[in-house]
């Protein structure tokens, strides 16, 4: 694959190095291990300008995990059948350190067959992905009968590829686990919510409900006093409920993007609560995936806060390029006295802080409360406590005209 002539203002090396550059950069772009590896194939079949591609991360079982083609079109693929095994070339690819390069696989004895639905292939280009001494998968391409074979180039570019798409394979893996460890941590802490809040609200109702029945023949006053107290005891623990179940939907922030996200959950609180919740945008939010999760847990706390202690009648949510805020128009508490009520402010103030950003609150008993976290901390570092702001940046819920509820 080479050129000696331009063709345009670049040279056909500068064009592929051009290409080469924006196959690697696609690549280390994606966090998921099921991008990367479409990433890989399209790159590679691309390059050196193969009829078909495909990449192969195989399991323990004999058999491939991932095994994702280019070139094929979706019902040539279904008729092909399941995924392949490791045997014949594929195995051999695996099993070898070096590249496999043919002019005609057909010939080579280490071929055995393909399914009757395989498109015919000849010339074959097999390249193992390789992180030290183990092989993460494998890249193969190949060409229709009649096509011309690969050259060393082309074996040259998949192999730098190749190295390429070990690194970002790695890197997704490791961070889709540290997702998964993240979930896991996320319902621990639910766990302790229930326990915490929900479990003890349901033992004190029922204690309620044995003394109500204790009093109920000689004392109906006091009893009716007790049942008072198991309804409310029940609309709390229902409340709490409703909370926890809200944080265990699935935030969909890969389909909808942190805005859309957070609108829906807002939405599902104004339907959840008798409190009116108010979501406005004012302008976009630019953050990578990690803040996008951060900034989602730390609105989730905070909106969490509102229903489980302020006592709300209206709660916003405000979106803004450089800051987000949680308003609401509740009791408020004394901020110096915060750390002691079990409000989350930490959590929230280390995550801002893992953003580059801070955590301002405004609150005062009786004032309400505005959470904002400042993404743009060292230009925009007001008094972390005191009265709300006169000209308004805090938006008071109540104050905002809201649209009919579903």
């Amino acid at each position: 694959m080479t050129a000696s002539h331009s063709t345009g203002p670049f040279s056909e090396p500068a064009k592929l190095l051009h290409e080469v550059s924006a196959a690697v950069g696609a690549i280390t772009r994606h966090l998921s291990v099921h991008q990367v590896l479409e990433v890989i194939v399209s790159s590679a079949r691309r390059l050196v300008g193969a009829d078909y591609a495909a990449i192969g991360i195989p399991d323990d079982e004999g058999g491939f995990a991932e095994f994702i083609t280019d070139g094929i079109g979706e019902e040539q693929r279904l008729k092909i059948g399941p995924l392949p095994r490791q045997h014949g070339m594929l195995a051999a690819i695996l099993t070898e350190t070096e590249p496999i390069r043919l002019d005609d696989l057909r010939r080579d004895p280490r071929f055995r067959w393909w399914p009757k639905a395989h498109p015919a292939m000849t010339a074959l280009l097999g390249v193992p992905i390789r992180d030290g001494d183990q092989t993460l998968g494998i890249v193969v391409l190949t060409n229709d009968l009649g096509r011309p074979g690969f050259t060393a180039a082309d074996t040259e570019l998949i192999e730098l590829l190749a190295s390429h798409a070990a690194i970002a394979i790695t890197n997704a893996r490791l961070y889709e686990r540290s997702r998964e460890l993240t979930v896991v941590e996320e319902r621990n802490r639910l766990a302790r919510e229930l326990h915490d809040a929900v479990m003890q609200r349901l033992f004190s109702l029922r204690l309620s409900a044995r003394t109500a029945c204790r009093l109920l023949p000689d004392d109906p006053e006091a009893a009716r006093g007790r049942l008072d107290e198991v309804e409310q005891l029940a609309a709390e623990a229902i409340a709490e409920l409703r909370a926890v179940i809200v944080e265990l939907r699935p935030a969909e922030l890969d389909v909808h993007g942190l805005v859309e996200t957070l609108r829906r959950h807002t939405a599902l609180l104004d339907r959840l609560h008798d409190t009116s919740v108010h979501f406005e945008l004012r302008s976009p939010v630019d953050l990578s995936r990690d803040g996008e999760v951060e900034v989602l847990r730390l609105v989730q706390e905070a909106l969490g806060n509102a229903f489980r202690h302020a006592k709300a009648r209206n709660v916003s949510l405000t979106i803004e390029s450089e800051r987000i805020t949680v308003a609401d128009d509740g009791r408020g508490f004394d901020a110096d006295e915060a750390a002691t009520r079990g409000l989350g402010l930490l959590s929230m103030r280390e995550r801002a802080e893992a953003l580059g950003g801070a955590l301002v609150l405004t609150t005062a008993p009786g004032e309400g409360t505005a959470v904002a976290l400042v993404l743009d901390a060292a230009d925009d570092e007001p008094d972390l406590d005191g009265p709300a702001p006169e000209d308004g940046t805090a938006d008071a819920p109540g104050d905002t005209e809201r649209p009919d509820r579903d």
